[in-house]
């Protein structure tokens, strides 16, 4: 018995079905799966078209989970743009996000290393390095690891 091939739009709603992708990870993950440039491209149209598709709105539901997480603007950025998003869309729906960077690196911090403002350089150091590495900018993890009454 010959095997039938699942159309590319098939493909693409089981994944939407999921989760909300981007076009471009869209795009890849249905290549990967065979499809012909020709069959991304008008699935993609279509999926667009009927608002299936829709960038901004993966953007913002992106930018929502990664500040629950919480991560930093920069890596969230970053994030967006490896997905295909572009970097001045990003930059202006993380904006438009509202969050307060500084408490979110605040918190964090008191969840991986405790409230206790360290006095130690070391223990500093490496409760910067953690908090850049999550995207948090020098001001933000300046504030976060910093006596209350210092800031």
């Amino acid at each position: 018995m010959k095997e039938q091939k699942i159309s590319a739009l098939d493909q693409a709603l089981s994944l939407l079905s999921h989760r909300e992708h981007s076009s471009k990870e869209l795009a890849t993950k249905l290549k990967v799966k065979g499809n012909t440039e020709n069959e991304i491209s008008s699935t993609i149209t279509h999926l667009q078209d009927i608002n299936y598709l829709n960038d901004r709105r993966f953007t913002e539901v992106f930018i929502r989970s990664r500040i629950s997480k919480p991560l930093g603007v920069n890596r969230i950025l970053q994030e967006l743009v490896q997905k295909g998003i572009d970097k001045a869309e990003a930059k202006e729906a993380i904006t438009d996000a509202n969050a307060d960077w500084f408490e979110l690196a605040k918190k964090l911090k008191e969840r991986k290393f405790g409230e206790e403002a360290s006095t130690d350089f070391k223990e500093k150091a490496k409760q910067s390095r953690y908090l850049q590495y999550r995207g948090f900018d020098f001001e933000q993890i300046k504030y976060a690891i910093s006596p209350s009454d210092e800031y």
